[in-house]
């Protein structure tokens, strides 16, 4: 077969043509060191702090990531984010090119995620193309505006003496197995109805422990508007360190979108045991109880990210609740401390008011809200106002009273008072409470309406008052909800109704309920939820 010069000279040029050469520069880098969860690399001097860098695959072909915390001369030190058995000496290492992220928007809601934003619950994937940078600069002093709107936790205690307001900071603080976690449920119930969305970050948390909020966030419709990011106690140090951040980074996108985020961080305690595993792994220099000495910058970034932003910026908040917990109450150790002189006040929860059936068990001495009465509706003000005064004096009038029996009327007349004040603001859990009711049941013990009841019936005259209002003055709730303030006419409702009921509990025709059932309000209580 003769071939034609001219053919072969087509061909030639139509390839020629076709042909493209693609460059592609890409930075790669060797392991030098492993262990711990923690690579030290050779070759990535162009690698950016906290940027993703792409590992071998993991034996069962899932994706395994690090994020870059050291830049040294010759070297990085990258954090390696899940699964690490694997990764040995001489290993290429990939930059990403992007900074570690998480995904945000509506298809986070209602969802169980890791610190990196995957999904754990078994649902499939996120549907969310945006996503955050998990570490951001707070907002400056020009971009926010004074905390002025409450956020309602439906606690008594809490709306009554330690308001907390929509963009605040407020620490809650205790001993193991004081009810902190209760706290931050209830605060999240509460949000139900109200267009808040609410961000439950655990760290370094049992796993069933997390289950069982899942569990009762599912069980009262919390999870509608509830994002949870887990990073269990069995999880890697690096996990435990960037969770809060991506938690904050979900919830940042509703805030700088105009809307309203509870924030609960469940506890930063176990962030700062994380985070300084891995600063001695990076060969940080250790400072004091060995804390690395940026261990303040770690939670003090984290937090000034709750704010309250001005109206050009949306007026949207973020309001976080972080948790600390203390050993033997000693709120002066370092981390206490700490977070302490970060936030805008903080709740104490006593052991010893919690076994003594004080729930919840708040130490109304030392717990303070910097934000005050700001964050109050004017009809809680006025009735709350002298609450937290009157608990005092009675607390030092029992202790007192214990030395000697020969009381003058005025003294027994106020140890019966503070007796009623302090049982009317105990709360079962499971029971955010309106507003409203909050505000009824606290200004009838404040004028001396409960005096004459047993203080062992105070709780159960309490129920029946609720489910008498919520019944049969509708009308006056109403008219509470739509004035914010207690002005002469409400007043005398109140009165009225107080009297109606009491003529009532006296005769034995008061009706109780098993359970207090807020129908009208966000949350609905279930009966075989209070017998289990």
């Amino acid at each position: 077969m003769a071939l034609r010069p001219e053919e072969v000279s087509t061909i030639l040029q139509q390839e020629i043509e076709k042909y493209n050469q693609d460059l592609k520069m890409e930075s790669v880098g060797t392991v030098l060191q492993v262990g711990d969860g923690v690579a030290r690399i050779y070759g990535l001097e162009d690698a950016a702090a906290l940027e993703l860098l792409s590992f071998p695959d993991a034996p069962d072909g899932s994706k395994v990531y690090g994020i870059v915390l050291n830049l040294e001369e010759d070297s990085v030190a990258a954090a390696i984010l899940g699964y690490s058995g694997h990764i040995k000496e001489g290993m290429q290492v990939h930059r990403t090119e992007r900074i570690a992220s998480v995904p945000v928007g509506e298809g986070v809601i209602g969802r169980v995620v890791n610190a990196v934003g995957e999904p754990i619950d078994g649902k499939g994937p996120i549907p969310s193309s945006e996503t955050r940078p998990i570490e951001k600069v707070a907002e400056g002093i020009i971009q926010r505006q004074p905390v002025k709107e409450p956020l309602q936790t439906g606690i008594k205690a809490i709306d009554s003496m330690i308001p907390i307001g929509r963009g605040q900071r407020e620490l809650i603080i205790g001993d193991r197995q004081t009810g902190k976690t209760a706290v931050l449920v209830d605060a999240i119930l509460n949000q139900k109805g109200t267009g808040v969305k609410c961000i439950y970050v655990a760290v370094g948390q049992k796993k069933s422990t997390v289950a069982q909020v899942i569990r009762t966030f599912e069980e009262y419709g919390a999870m509608e508007y509830t994002t949870v990011v887990v990073a269990s106690a069995s999880d890697p140090a690096p996990m435990q360190f960037i969770a809060p951040y991506a938690g904050a980074a979900m919830g940042e996108f509703f805030t700088f979108n105009g809307g309203h985020v509870l924030c609960c961080y469940d506890d930063l305690s176990k962030q700062a045991v994380a985070y300084r595993e891995l600063s001695l792994l990076l060969r940080r220099p250790p400072g004091r109880e060995a804390y690395p000495g940026d261990v303040f910058y770690l939670h003090s970034r984290l937090l000034e990210r709750a704010c309250k932003l001005s109206n050009e910026m949306g007026a949207g908040s973020l309001t976080a609740l972080p948790v600390i917990e203390t050993q033997a109450g000693d709120i002066s150790a370092y981390i206490p401390t700490n977070v302490i002189s970060i936030t805008d006040g903080q709740m104490f929860l006593e052991a010893d008011l919690f076994y003594a059936g004080v729930r919840p068990a708040i130490n109304v001495g030392i717990s303070v809200s910097r934000v005050g009465g700001n964050a109050q509706t004017k009809m809680m003000k006025k009735v709350a106002g002298t609450l937290r005064l009157d608990l005092a004096q009675y607390r030092e009038l029992a202790a007192f009273a214990q030395f000697g029996s020969d009381l003058d009327k005025a003294t027994m007349a106020r140890l019966i008072r503070g007796e009623r004040m302090v049982e009317i603001l105990k709360q079962g859990q499971y029971v955010p409470m309106p507003v409203e009711h909050q505000v009824a049941i606290i200004w009838a013990a404040g004028q001396g309406h409960l005096d004459d009841i047993a203080k062992e019936d105070v709780r159960k005259f309490e129920a029946g008052f609720h489910h008498y209002l919520e019944h049969q003055q509708s009308q006056l709730l109403h008219e509470m909800q739509t004035r914010l303030a207690i002005d002469d006419e409400v007043e005398s409702l109140l009165k009225k109704a107080i009297a109606e009921f009491k003529a009532k509990y006296q005769a034995g025709t008061a009706e109780f309920p098993a359970s207090i059932d807020f129908t009208r309000h966000q949350v609905i209580k279930k009966t075989e939820a209070v017998s289990a």
